[in-house]
């Protein structure tokens, strides 16, 4: 019951401290264009979380064809933040935007996903982010007497540590959108890690999630090594 919760705090959170950032910052894209790009965003990531989410339920979801629409839950936090970035970069095209303002979402969405996985943590095997059986003496019994890694708990700790680094640098000057990719090419490379610590479908020994992160950090590489070229 408290997963929900947290999930509205998450956002609430989030969205808080991209308000906060967003007062003290100046506003490189005219009002219009920047809500169409949040709008984007929020688009990109409903359906990038949902699309993935599924994915990474298998064989037994894709037997229930287009019901499987209607399958409650099955949101993952990658596909929304591949999904967002994508709606970002199409909505910047039509509004012919060249500015970028990732740097102001880079921290709210650090504080959004440390809430959740707060939640997480509360909603144990229901969930379906606890890790795999564990005799390391850190690890958790989520309610079925096995002890298993508190991978909700690592994530925590690897975002606290992301998100003071990102505070760090942001004293500094910073290239527009360079915190955005810091922290997306972070997260991709953590859960790439962490996701073999839990269980699930795995297609060619990666998980579709693990898949969609090494989708992810190419794309941060491809784009990186075009913007260099250009």
């Amino acid at each position: 019951m408290l997963h929900p919760v947290f999930e509205a705090l998450a956002y609430t959170a989030g969205y808080a401290v991209h308000r906060r950032l967003a007062a003290d910052a100046a506003r490189p894209i005219e009002e219009t264009s920047r809500w169409l790009v949040i709008a984007g965003a929020g688009v990109g990531a409903l359906i990038g979380a949902r699309a993935l989410g599924l994915l990474a339920q298998g064989p037994a979801v894709f037997a229930l064809g287009w019901k499987a629409l209607l399958v409650p839950g099955g949101k993952t936090v990658v596909g929304g933040l591949l999904g967002g970035w994508l709606g970002v970069e199409l909505a910047r095209r039509v509004a012919g935007v060249r500015e970028r303002s990732g740097n102001l979402f880079a921290l709210p969405l650090v504080v959004g996903i440390v809430v959740g996985r707060i939640g997480c943590l509360f909603a144990g095997l229901a969930d379906d982010t606890v890790g795999v059986p564990t005799t390391l003496p850190w690890g958790c019994d989520f309610g079925d007497g096995v002890a298993r890694h508190p991978t909700s708990a690592y994530e925590i700790g690897v975002l606290a540590a992301l998100g003071l680094f990102l505070v760090d640098r942001a004293r500094r000057p910073v290239a527009p959108g360079a915190l955005f990719r810091y922290f997306l090419a972070t997260y991709l490379g953590w859960r790439f890690v962490v996701d073999f610590l839990k269980p699930g479908w795995a297609p060619g020994g990666l998980g579709p999630i693990q898949w969609a992160c090494l989708a992810g950090l190419g794309g941060l590489a491809a784009e990186r090594a075009f913007r260099r070229a250009a």
